[in-house]
Order: C-alpha cells, then structure tokens, then sequence
C-alpha cells in the first residue's frame, strides 16, 4: 500500500459569514512536494494554510496529514502537529521586543527543545543558513532592512527543522533582487530540509522558482493543478490569464465607478 499524501484536502467548504471562500476544494501535496498556489487577492489562498494550522475550521470536508483528518484537532494533538510546521508569515511577524536570536530560537524555546546558550548557538547556525552572520544576532528586528527581516522570518521557519513548512507571500514588499535571493534560500531550505512546502503567492517569479508543482484557486475552487513546467502552457484559460496578468478572460474583475 502506498503511503498517504503529506497533505490533502478533500471537499473542503468555508464560509465567513454569507460569503463562501471555499467551496469544496480538493487538492494533494505529496512528500516532498514544493507546492505553490497561486489566484488572486481574496481566493482563498491564505485560508488553505490556516485550515492546516487549526486556525480556521472548515464547515464541511477534510485536511488531512499523513491520512490523519486534522479538523478539530485540539490540546496536545494540536500543539504535536503544529510542532511539526514551520511557517513563513506575510510580514515576517518578528516580535519586536525580542533580539533576532530569540525570534529564530523562539519555537525551540517554546517547545523545550533548546533553551539559553544551545539555543542562542542553534540560532545563530540557522542564520548563516539563510546567509546572515552572528553580528545580527543581538539586534532588534527595527534595526534591520526589510531583507534581512525576511531571512531572519525564514531562519525562524526552519530553526526545528520542519517536516512541513508553509510560506504565506514571501517576497512581498522586496525588491526584485532581493525577491530572487528569498526565493533561492527557500528553495535550498526545503530542499536540504528535505521538507513538504505550500507557498501562497501571486508572484509568478516567485512560482516559477519554488515550485515543482503549482495549483490555482478561482472563486473557491481549485481550477488547476500540475507540474511547474506546464505553467505557461495555456492550457488552462484561467491559468493563461492570471500568469500573463491579462484583463481580458474567464476571471472577471469587480471594479465599482
């Protein structure tokens, strides 16, 4: 028998009051897959992500890790699970109080896998990682470019060593070079990790790059999912639209005059 999907979500409903953000998606992640997702602002992309994470619950369907349905999962089961995520927050959600080496340290802390010198010394081996030395390490988030809060965020994700890791825009609000180098450092991360990776963006570079399989969500459904280097194929009109960022197609635009 062959093992379960990493990841799967089966028939999965959400709605925020009358509005339905997902409407039965159904989607695998295999082990080892570097998923992207990609659809406009307000698909649904982000809320994937929280279903995994116990942050938001699905009125209907199933997510499921490893065969386990994780809907509802509370207390410990919840805290195991998490445990075993490391995730990459749209604006990197440093804590502002804390020095870069407790924000990298912080999940090893929290869990007890680390604590004082050992976890200052895991933090600063997991910086040079994502190629920042152990001069920032007693440095407050406010006293770094927006770079190197983005890799000290990364350095965070994967400070555990995750078997799963979630990155939620990643280059959002970088400059183009800056972009490339976040992208990279992400895909040698999970690689060398050796992790299961979802990352939401609408950043085709960013795609391209990280993925080896990339899916689309339109008006709450998956509309598309196949290997990266199918993407610019056209063979899915929703896809062919948003990839060439055309105003013209299947995914129409509400704009109010």
């Amino acid at each position: 028998m062959s093992a379960p999907p990493k990841i799967a979500f089966r028939d999965v409903h959400l709605a925020f009051g009358p509005k339905q953000v997902l409407k039965g998606v159904g989607l695998e992640v295999q082990k080892g897959d570097s998923l992207v997702v990609i659809g406009g602002s307000g698909s649904g992309k982000s809320v994937l992500i929280k279903t995994v994470l116990g942050i938001t619950t699905p009125d209907s369907g199933q997510v499921l890790v490893d065969g386990v349905d994780v809907v509802g999962a509370r207390g410990r089961d919840r805290e195991a699970l998490n445990n075993r995520i490391g995730m990459l927050f749209q604006g990197g959600a440093l804590f502002d109080s804390l020095t870069v080496w407790e924000n990298v340290a912080f999940g090893l802390i929290q869990t007890g896998a680390a604590k004082g010198k050992a976890a200052r010394a895991k933090a600063i081996e997991t910086l040079a990682r994502v190629g920042l030395d152990e001069a920032v390490a007693d440095l407050l988030p406010v006293e770094l470019s927006g770079g190197m809060q983005k890799r000290v965020a990364l350095a965070r994700a994967i400070a555990d060593q995750p078997e799963i890791i979630f990155f939620d825009e990643p280059t959002t609000g970088l400059d183009p070079i800056m972009s490339d180098v976040i992208n990279h450092l992400i895909v040698e991360c999970v690689r060398d990790l050796g992790a299961t990776a979802i990352t939401i963006t609408h950043d085709m570079r960013s795609a391209r790059t990280i993925a080896n399989r990339v899916a689309m969500i339109y008006d709450g459904k998956i509309v598309w999912d196949g290997p990266v280097d199918k993407l610019d194929a056209g063979e899915n009109p929703y896809v062919d639209q948003f990839v060439h960022g055309r105003a013209e197609g299947p995914i129409q635009m509400t704009v109010r005059r």
